[in-house]
């Protein structure tokens, strides 16, 4: 255990080397936020550092076989009728196959451990946020708070985060670098991701699915806030003139590029449910949830 450790800590560090570049603030995967994403930067560690137990011995022996026998070098020994040894062949097929036993165990166990639809076990309630993709923005709808906001998620830190998303347009890929991995929105269903922010902070959230012309724009920002600013921001959503009724939603859902943080007070009733009926052959019979 204390090797595996000394390893990760080896593989961050160098990672860390790679990225001083362009900083921290640019590399949130580097430096997560949050349990998930901390979970998942561990578990990418773990898998890159097993797999450098082949990877970096490939490139000792390169360096030493070129200075080993260079042309200068009498001293090597020369032997051209050999041609098969059972120890090297041992070697090369049983240490790759132990590595991806390794990581097939390592990568079917965190699977499941961070299943992005698995609620976070926390002492406060989750709160519910439903998400839509569209072009080139993105719709939060607070269904508690009967409020909506395009490219602005704000929730409580320290308190879970359940997502429900879907895509008014193309599909589209949701993701916080700092917060949690991606997972696909799209039309006519409904995916889920539960996050959780460790402290205050501002986050960078974007698509990183090309979805057309304005893709490059397509970004929004994750605020996670103490308790009492939350309120607050959804005080100033809930005192907003914007409705956020059929007739605004079909304004909205047209193209638009670097759209402006708005906020919407009065939410049409089942909103989310309709976006995602109107793409179903047999809404009434569709086996996604959209609820």
């Amino acid at each position: 255990m204390k090797a595996c450790g000394y390893l990760r800590a080896a593989v961050a560090c160098a990672l860390a080397v790679a990225v001083t570049g362009c900083g921290l603030a640019e590399a949130p995967m580097i430096d997560p936020a949050g349990p998930q994403a901390l979970a998942e930067r561990d578990l990418l560690f773990t898998a890159l550092g097993l797999m450098l137990i082949v990877v970096i011995p490939v490139f000792l022996m390169t360096f030493l076989f070129v200075l080993r026998y260079r042309s200068s070098n009498r001293k090597a020994k020369y032997a051209p009728e050999w041609s098969y040894s059972g120890p090297i062949d041992a070697v090369i097929w049983i240490v790759p196959a132990l590595i991806v036993i390794a990581l097939g165990i390592l990568l079917w166990n965190a699977t499941h451990a961070l299943d992005p639809y698995k609620q976070l076990h926390t002492q406060e309630e989750a709160l519910e946020v439903r998400v839509v993709a569209q072009d080139w923005k993105w719709l939060f709808i607070y269904p508690e708070q009967d409020i909506a906001s395009v490219n602005e998620l704000a929730f409580p830190s320290d308190r879970p985060l359940s997502l429900r998303i879907t895509s008014d347009t193309v599909m589209n890929s949701f993701h916080v670098p700092a917060l949690a991995g991606q997972i696909y929105a799209m039309a006519g269903m409904q995916t889920r991701l539960n996050l959780l922010a460790d402290e205050p902070g501002t986050f960078m959230g974007r698509n990183v699915q090309y979805s057309g012309d304005g893709f490059s724009g397509q970004h929004f920002t994750a605020v996670a806030k103490t308790q009492e600013d939350f309120e607050a921001w959804v005080d100033q959503a809930q005192n907003s003139s914007n409705p956020l009724d059929a007739e605004a939603y079909k304004s909205l859902a047209e193209p638009s590029s670097d759209h402006p943080v708005t906020y919407y007070s009065g939410v049409e009733s089942d909103l989310f449910r309709n976006i995602i009926a109107k793409y179903a052959a047999h809404p009434a019979n569709s086996h996604h949830d959209p609820r």
